[in-house]
């Protein structure tokens, strides 16, 4: 008696589990390189080992773009524009209970300038008071908006054209992506950003940041240590403190004054990059009357 063969049924296959994906933004110097790491656009970096805050792994900003400047100023010690980009964040993922994240795999995914930067950090704003008004963060997107804040490491951003912004505490970020903006800020270490054209940025607290993209914007400093960049031409850059440093775009006009060793003003050291060996995107510095090139 022929007896049959039992036949057992094929095991699926498990579907591979999908990665979860973060996305955010990270900061990098000049260089677009990020504690001596040189990173890329497009490219993917893995962390063997444990991930670890602060310690180990590939560090970014999940949340308020603005937050990156905490870690990477508008503008580096070097006088020159930092840079900054979207980055996708998978795997293991750590947070310490604030806007910064770190992960042991992270894809560079693009290189946001300075307006796209101020763009993308003038949505998230505007979103966040949408979603939790009464903090300490205020966002306008109508054309003539009106932001002030008085308190510490206030956050204020503005789309609409002709909008003005001030904040008086220390630690403030600013941002405005409007033509015609004004933005003020007296606090210490605060941060000024403006991408629209014929922005004017002032800052009276000490190592202020300010920074410019469109043309014929205006910026002043006259808090200790602080570092002006204009990207825009025909922008005018002006510094009335001690140890100040300015960098521009050709046919951008620079003012910085130089002080003795008594911290008494002897003069001011005045040029426009793209004449007389001034050169564009490079930082300077007064000394002897003259606009000298930091080269390290």
């Amino acid at each position: 008696m022929a007896t049959a063969r039992g036949t057992s049924a094929a095991k699926p296959k498990r579907a591979k589990k999908t990665e979860d994906v973060v996305h955010g933004i990270k900061g990098f110097d000049s260089n677009l390189q990020c504690l001596g790491y040189q990173y890329a656009v497009g490219k993917t970096y893995e962390h063997s080992g444990s991930v670890r805050m602060c310690a180990s792994g590939f560090h970014f900003i999940e949340g308020n773009p603005l937050d990156v400047l905490d870690f990477y100023p508008l503008i580096g010690d070097d006088g020159k524009l930092n840079r900054f980009c979207s980055v996708a964040a998978s795997g293991e993922i750590k947070r310490d209970g604030s806007t910064k994240s770190v992960t042991g795999k992270l894809t560079v995914s693009a290189e946001l300038k300075v307006p796209e930067f101020i763009a993308s950090a003038v949505e998230f704003v505007i979103d966040a008071c949408k979603a939790n008004p009464g903090e300490n963060v205020q966002a306008a997107s109508g054309d003539s908006s009106k932001l002030a804040a008085s308190g510490h490491s206030s956050k204020l951003a503005a789309s609409g054209h002709s909008s003005k912004l001030a904040a008086s505490g220390d630690s403030s970020k600013l941002a405005a992506s409007g033509h015609s903006s004004k933005l003020a800020a007296s606090g210490d270490y605060s941060k000024l950003a403006a991408s629209g054209h014929y922005s004017k940025l002032a800052a009276s607290g000490h190592y202020s940041k300010l920074a410019a993209s469109g043309d014929s914007s205006k910026l002043a400093a006259s808090g200790d240590y602080s570092k002006l960049a204009a990207s825009g031409e025909n922008s005018v850059v002006a510094a009335a403190a001690p140890d100040c440093i300015a960098s521009g775009a050709d046919g951008t006009w620079i003012s910085l004054a130089e002080f003795d060793r008594n911290g008494k003003c002897i003069g001011f050291a005045t040029g426009c990059i793209g004449k007389d060996g001034l050169k564009a995107d490079t930082p300077y510095r007064a000394h002897k009357g003259k606009l000298v090139e930091i080269t390290a």
